[in-house]
């Protein structure tokens, strides 16, 4: 097993320590659900959890029996799928939406003796645990090979949700361009959704024409590539490699890994160790991986990327390390100082280079 991977499941079971055990092993296979926000489909956010979900059936068979519910709206709908699947008898639930945080909660407190994992919240309690990628880090290093690549100067961001997890993304894409081009300008359009294709590629056409030549996205269809490709600028994959759907346009993607993850859980679930807490991993931990550099970057920006790849990964460089400094010029992170991680967590403002505001 990979050293990276070893260091995730320590990091994991430390976090199962926080807080109180749940029942042990039952001779049936243990049931497993997922929710998710969006399709399976073939590529993004939702794709990546239902990969982590076959890992899981893989490395346990015989004791885990898994079952998903795609395309739950974030809402209403949300508590009542998520209760459906508790009162159906599955003892571990993975709500994968930061939308689903408040239903999970909510339905949680109705079935103690099942255990809710919440993906990018941040509300735990005895029996719901919170999990996260740090995908920023894969973000950051989008925003080195974009501020090499772009010869406008100008870099777009396509944003789902005005949430802390998509504004950090978002500063990172950034921190990361400015690091190696300090003219960077960062534009962002907004479509207030996680998965729609057309309005994902009128968010990438209107970047285009507002002068952005590398665009980047959090959202979960391969529509921004598509247009870049369209437009012969460039752009990158955001949760799993999306590289097939715009061969020539996609510089990399930044790529979430959950199998491990969700095997440990579910091991630790079957043993009755479980506990409630929190699991964040990044590139170090392998839960945050870069897909193949495309051919059209130049030999010099690939080994720029390496370097910075190797210093996060071996804890030299943070994204969010300072000097930092907000749109108004003032001073966030200081010279020498690390943003918290949970300041990181709860981040709610742009960076110096980004244009326009956060929607309230």
């Amino acid at each position: 097993m990979h050293r990276r991977t070893l260091i995730a499941l320590a990091g994991l079971a430390a976090s199962l320590s926080l807080g109180a055990a749940l029942p042990a092993r039952a001779a049936d296979p243990l049931k497993v659900a997922f929710v998710y926000v969006g399709p399976v489909g073939d590529a993004g956010w939702t794709y990546a959890h239902e990969q982590g979900r076959l890992a899981m059936e893989k490395a346990l068979p015989g004791q885990v029996k898994s079952t998903y519910v795609e395309n739950v709206p974030e809402g209403a709908d949300a508590e009542r799928v998520i209760r459906k699947l508790a009162a159906d008898g599955n003892k571990l639930i993975f709500s994968t939406s930061f939308g689903f945080m408040n239903p999970t909660e909510k339905v949680a407190r109705a079935f103690p003796g099942t255990v809710f994992l919440h993906a990018t919240g941040f509300k735990t309690g005895k029996n719901m645990g919170v999990y996260e990628t740090r995908q920023y880090e894969g973000s950051y290093l989008q925003g080195v090979i974009a501020g090499k690549m772009t010869k406008s100067n100008t870099i777009g961001f396509v944003g789902s949700f005005p949430v802390p997890e998509v504004i950090r993304n978002i500063d990172a894409f950034t921190l990361g361009a400015q690091s190696v081009n300090p003219a960077i300008k960062t534009k962002v359009v907004w479509v207030n959704t996680w998965y729609d294709p057309a309005r994902e590629r009128q968010a990438a056409e209107t970047l285009i024409a507002q002068g952005a030549d590398v665009l980047t996205q959090n959202t979960d269809s391969p529509a921004t590539l598509q247009v870049a490709e369209q437009k012969g600028k460039y752009a990158f994959g955001w949760d799993s490699d999306m590289a097939r759907f715009a061969p020539k346009a996609h510089l990399t993607a930044s790529t979430n890994y959950w199998g491990d993850f969700y095997t440990r859980t579910a091991q630790a679930v079957l043993a009755g160790t479980w506990k409630s807490g929190e699991t964040r991993g990044g590139l170090a931990e392998g839960m945050v991986r870069m897909s193949p550099l495309n051919a059209a970057v130049p030999a010099a920006v690939a080994k720029l990327f390496e370097e910075k790849k190797a210093a996060i990964v071996a804890g030299k460089l943070k994204p969010f390390q300072g000097p930092l400094k907000d749109q108004s010029g003032a001073v966030r992170v200081a010279a020498g100082a690390q943003m918290a991680d949970k300041d990181i967590h709860s981040l709610n403002f742009y960076v110096q280079g980004v244009e326009g505001t956060i929607p309230k």
